[in-house]
């Protein structure tokens, strides 16, 4: 007997109808309960499971900090928000200058501060909860027991020889020379090798001289900086100001100065400007000796009065003076010895030319020129002036850098 299948009254098979529903049923399940973060429900957005985070504030240097050194980095920075206005401010209400990023997480100072003041923050900062939350606080900067004077020896525009080597003199003796070196720059247009050298302090000051490892090339331009404000330089002493000059090396005029030719040879780009008989100092006083090595034209004066007790003589007046060390070497005018110029070392140590041949170098001289001395049994040394940074071997002087 043939079986049938049931059928709904409308000839649908009742397995199909139950098929149906339990599909229906398990679309339900799936479209059931809360809506995932950020979708629609009902064309609502549905609500978030977590609240925002509040905004959390850093302060550089914390909240009552003390001795805080001008140069530090000052700053406020915010993580989970962004930052509203934000204001340091001086005792006399100054505001301080100062720079927020583009993302709007930070802000820095943007000038050094002063010695012995306190500075207050104000402003604000918004969290991903919305709400405000106060920038407030202060510091104190440190007040130095010194702040020890800086110069430079060469003046912004002043056009100064081949040889020519850059001088910083402090006042007083500079400890952490590292840090003072730090931040100190030589830039020029050239792209010139060179290096700072600590010399021995004199005048109770120390002093730091760049020189190139070579001859500037002639024409080159170069800027000094010395961001010496606000550097520590230990025992309490602080830098008083930051120092600038901008200079350029002029045309190369070297002296040869060989003493046993009896003639001074001037060669200016190369080509020989002057060539004089000249007297060296005496070959059989080492205490006269011209000294051997390369000595730089420090300064020049129409009329220099001499002294130099050891050998008896006092306040000798002396025409077109142009200093070469700081041991009493000139090259400078003295007729008494014009009729053994060219023939005869007799001098005290000084180069000594005719009246006129004096006048015409003189004319010529800048700070920073070479005069090299060669054939002098007696050598050139700190214990002779100031400036000796040529008679320094190379790889000694870089030695005497304090990085």
């Amino acid at each position: 007997m043939r079986m049938r299948s049931e059928r709904s009254p409308i000839g649908i098979p009742r397995w199909w109808i139950g098929l149906i529903a339990l599909l229906l049923a398990l679309t339900a399940a799936c479209n059931s309960g809360v809506a995932p973060k950020g979708s629609t429900k009902n064309g609502k957005t549905a609500a978030t499971t977590e609240a925002g985070k509040a905004a959390k504030l850093t302060l550089t240097p914390t909240n009552g900090a003390t001795d805080v050194k001008p140069r530090d980095d000052i700053a406020v920075s915010v993580a989970d928000g962004t930052l509203g206005d934000v204001t340091l401010t001086s005792p006399t209400g100054t505001k301080v200058k100062g720079e927020i990023s583009t993302d709007k997480i930070s802000w820095k100072v943007g000038e050094p501060l002063g010695y012995g003041k306190t500075y207050t923050w104000s402003g604000s900062a918004t969290g991903q909860d919305g709400k405000a939350v106060p920038i407030t606080g202060s510091f104190t900067t440190v007040t130095p027991d010194s702040e020890p004077r800086a110069t430079i020896n060469i003046a912004d525009d002043e056009v100064v020889g081949i040889a020519a080597p850059i001088i910083i003199t402090f006042s007083d003796h500079i400890e952490d020379q590292a840090a003072a070196e730090k931040a100190l720059k030589v830039e020029d247009s050239k792209n010139t090798e060179g290096s700072w050298a600590w010399l021995p302090d004199a005048d109770g000051g120390s002093r730091v001289h760049w020189r190139p490892k070579h001859y500037w090339e002639p024409k080159t331009k170069v800027t000094v900086t010395a961001n010496l404000y606000g550097v520590d330089y230990g025992g309490g002493a602080f830098g008083r100001t930051d120092l600038t000059s901008s200079f350029k090396i002029g045309r190369s005029q070297i002296v040869k100065a060989d003493v046993t030719s009896h003639r001074m040879v001037v060669v200016k780009d190369g080509q020989t400007l002057f060539d004089f008989p000249a007297s060296y100092g005496l070959g059989s006083d080492p205490e006269r000796n011209t000294r051997n090595g390369t000595h730089i034209v420090m300064e020049k004066t129409k009329l220099k009065y001499m002294t130099n007790p050891q050998y008896g003589y006092y306040n000798v007046p002396e025409h077109w003076a142009v200093r070469i060390s700081n041991n009493g070497e000139f090259i400078h005018a003295n007729p008494a010895t014009a009729d053994i110029q060219g023939s005869e070392n007799v001098t005290h140590g000084c180069v000594n030319l005719t009246l006129d041949n004096a006048e015409a170098y003189f004319q010529t001289a800048i700070y920073g020129d070479p005069v090299e001395v060669t054939n002098s049994p007696i050598p050139m040394t700190a214990t002779d002036g100031d400036i000796y940074d040529w008679t320094v071997r190379w790889s000694d002087w870089k030695a005497m850098s304090a990085l």
